[in-house]
């Protein structure tokens, strides 16, 4: 928790902006322009560590976030709770997201999944998550995934059109230029 304070804080110091997921979709569109030094945070997952942790860091020095969760982990055990994300939510600071529902690597078949019950599995892996978060944490609107392991395939990345997300963030390393594929963040 202190390292992570001190890079927050190093960045403030130092003159990075750091800009809402949401501000990248008028970039990629070629509408609005990032301020210069632009930096985003995420953060995947959902554990609880993330409100106990880094949204005290955030509210203190006024940064946006956003949490990519999957939605079959909230609620137990090191997760974060539903009132913890209302919270965070409400606070205008922390936007709530997609990691999928239940974690799967989404590229990756199961024993016996046929292409039917592939594409099947992979809506439900879309949908379900955005739905569930839109219904517990109104006015949300769920637009963004973070793929889990950063994983995403062309069924993947139809299946996430066809679930109307609007960005989707992977684990390659490197910057989005304006011509960045909006679905295949790095």
């Amino acid at each position: 928790p202190a390292a992570f304070e001190s890079q927050m804080t190093w960045l403030v110091r130092n003159g990075y902006q750091v800009i809402r997921l949401s501000d990248l979709t008028g970039f990629l569109a070629g509408s609005k322009a990032l301020p210069r030094r632009s930096v985003m945070l995420t953060f995947d997952d959902g554990y609880e560590s993330v409100h106990r942790h880094a949204f005290p860091v955030l509210r203190k020095l006024g940064l946006p976030a956003t949490v990519f969760v999957y939605t079959d982990f909230l609620g137990g055990g090191d997760a974060l709770t539903w009132a913890q994300l209302q919270e965070m939510q409400a606070s205008g600071l922390v936007d709530v997201q997609s990691h999928s529902k239940s974690h799967r690597n989404l590229i990756e078949r199961l024993p016996g999944e046929t292409d039917e019950r592939y594409r099947a599995n992979i809506d439900t892996e879309m949908r379900v998550p955005r739905d569930t978060l839109e219904r517990r944490l109104p006015p949300l609107k769920v637009r963004h995934i973070a793929y889990p392991f950063g994983d995403a395939n062309e069924q993947v990345l139809d299946s996430a059109v066809r679930s109307g997300f609007e960005l989707g963030a992977t684990v390659i390393p490197g910057g989005n230029a304006f011509y960045a594929q909006p679905l295949m963040l790095r």
